[in-house]
């Protein structure tokens, strides 16, 4: 009876150990299939630009299969509320900007949180805006565009309703007290150029996007709204300098870049992508990518990326209740 107890007890450990080494073989390992790196405005813009160079970094980095798909609209709410519904997306990350917090206090119907229905991966790296005007425009400074805004009409450009550059445009607006229209066009690839075509005549555009335009001769620099001048332009004033006396001394903002994904995303691909991307934005190639688009990096990640959005939900609430704007 004790051997055959025994000989029971010996098969049912061969069947467990054989079932859990069947379980781990047949388990899927992350990724295994190709990472869909979502955009959400068209190419040739800071989100894109971003976006690509982490996609390259990261293919190299890991060996992983990944693509960048661009689906502008709205601001940026498609892409976020296709993200926030769909299913399968165990493999689909999306390059998020303020513009994810602030297209949803545009359009408020919209049927998505953009908090709660997300899981924060990383916050990559964070650029100022900057004023922006046609070379070929008259003005040289700020003081200079605020009297001719408030002596004749005036437009702006953004790539996209809700995205900083927008609010950036209406924030400005506010605290001038001047009449400028807003044209939104599609992404930043878009928007430049009809800038320095002078059919719109300012932007305050990521540096990012701005600073090959601006070194080349092709826009003016009227100013950076970061806390300090930017070392990227040394000699272009922040908007609290230059806008003493205009209302504008407390005007700072900033853009940031950032991976986030559908709520459902694996807890345990997130860290994998969370470490990936630590290396990454600690190497030469990205510090080289910064230093070319007067970015500096970001370190939140996980719940101190989350704490950092409703943050900024929070600073940008009042700039959109003013702004009075919603479709």
């Amino acid at each position: 009876m004790q051997k055959l107890a025994s000989a029971l007890f010996k098969g049912l450990i061969v069947s467990g150990l054989t079932t859990l080494i069947c379980a781990t073989a047949n388990a899927e390992v992350w990724p295994s299939k190709t990472i869909k790196l979502i955009v959400p405005y068209s190419a040739g813009g800071s989100t894109d630009i971003t976006a690509r160079k982490i996609a390259d970094l990261l293919k190299k980095e890991s060996g992983y299969s990944i693509v960048v798909e661009n689906r502008p609209g709205a601001g940026s709410t498609r892409a976020a509320g296709q993200l926030s519904r769909g299913r399968n997306t165990g493999h689909t990350v999306l390059m998020a900007s303020p513009g994810h917090i602030l297209g949803p206090t545009v359009y408020p119907r919209l049927k998505y949180d953009p908090i709660e229905d997300f899981k924060f991966i990383r916050r990559i790296m964070a650029t100022p805006n900057v004023m922006v005007i046609p070379a070929s425009a008259p003005h040289q400074n700020v003081k200079e565009f605020v009297s001719a805004a408030k002596s004749q009409e005036m437009t702006f450009s953004s790539p996209g309703l809700g995205s900083s550059i927008h609010m950036s445009g209406e924030f400005f607006k506010n605290l001038t007290d001047t009449q400028l229209t807003h044209v939104p066009f599609r992404g930043s690839s878009e928007a430049i150029p009809a800038l320095i075509s002078g059919d719109v005549d300012v932007s305050f555009e990521n540096l990012t996007a701005a600073l090959p335009y601006i070194q080349s001769g092709r826009l003016r620099a009227l100013a950076v709204t970061s806390k300090i001048r930017s070392p990227f332009l040394p000699d272009v004033p922040t908007m609290s300098e230059t806008g003493v006396g205009l209302g504008l001394e407390n005007f700072v903002i900033s853009s940031w870049f950032g991976l986030i994904a559908n709520k459902s995303f694996d807890e345990g691909a997130s860290k994998t992508l969370q470490s990936l991307l630590d290396e990454i934005v600690a190497s030469q190639s990205f510090t080289d990518f910064l230093a070319q688009r007067g970015a500096i990096a970001a370190t939140e990640s996980g719940d101190d990326f989350k704490a950092f959005i409703i943050d900024e939900t929070i600073k940008w609430s009042s700039v959109t209740k003013q702004a009075d704007i919603n479709y």
